[in-house]
């Protein structure tokens, strides 16, 4: 049985719709993020990514992370790729070329999309982007996102996914990490091919049941 540590408001978000897709039965561990709390130490305080227990599975100390029949691995996007090498079907690669664009546009959006992303998502999530450093913040981050923005949209041009013809690995992974920049409605318009991508991946039903899940938990 395949088990997933972490809350749906986190990383895991990934997981847990991978898991949807892939119709995998699995257990969910909540482990909240540390930094949400005010004493994570507190002898109330819900499981974290500081508490004993969840360090003695994952040592690194974040979310998420599986436990696949003894097997824990950590990484959101790995897990991903794990499950689809692992599970077959029309999510993974079906060639080893398709296998290895998955993971050269997995390994794209992580280094030089997430970063950017995760700024203008820390900063609306800190209330922060109505001030001078906020607006700052998110105009460098968009700015810096532009170059790959044209690059996916002339990707998905031809058939409107990033690896093949079909919906894979790869359009789950990055569908979750530019996810975080949909409050930049610029970015979108000047890539439509992005905008209609990334419509298409949340309206699969996995998607949605995740995000029900994810809209249940406290912010």
């Amino acid at each position: 049985m395949l088990t997933i540590y972490g809350v749906y408001r986190s990383r895991a978000s990934r997981n847990y719709w991978m898991a949807g897709e892939l119709g995998l039965a699995f257990v969910s561990v909540p482990v909240i993020q540390a930094r949400r709390l005010d004493d994570p130490a507190a002898a109330d305080a819900p499981q974290n990514t500081l508490s004993p227990d969840f360090l003695a599975v994952n040592p690194t100390g974040l979310v998420p992370c599986i436990d696949d029949g003894g097997f824990v691995m950590s990484e959101s996007l790995a897990i991903n790729l794990y499950l689809a090498r692992k599970h077959g079907g029309p999510l993974s690669g079906r060639t080893l070329t398709e296998e290895a664009e998955m993971l050269q546009w997995t390994t794209w959006a992580a280094t030089e999309v997430e970063p950017h992303a995760v700024k203008i998502i820390l900063t609306l999530d800190a209330h922060a982007a109505a001030s001078e450093q906020g607006k700052l913040t998110i105009r460098a981050a968009t700015k810096a996102l532009k170059k790959a923005f044209a690059l996916l949209d002339r990707r998905l041009a031809a058939t409107g996914h990033v690896v093949s013809d079909r919906f894979t690995v790869a359009d789950l992974n990055l569908a979750e990490v530019f996810r975080y920049t949909m409050s930049q409605t610029e970015l979108f318009d000047a890539a439509p091919n992005v905008r209609a991508w990334l419509a298409a991946c949340q309206a699969r039903p996995a998607f949605k049941a995740m995000m029900e899940a994810r809209l249940q938990e406290p912010e």
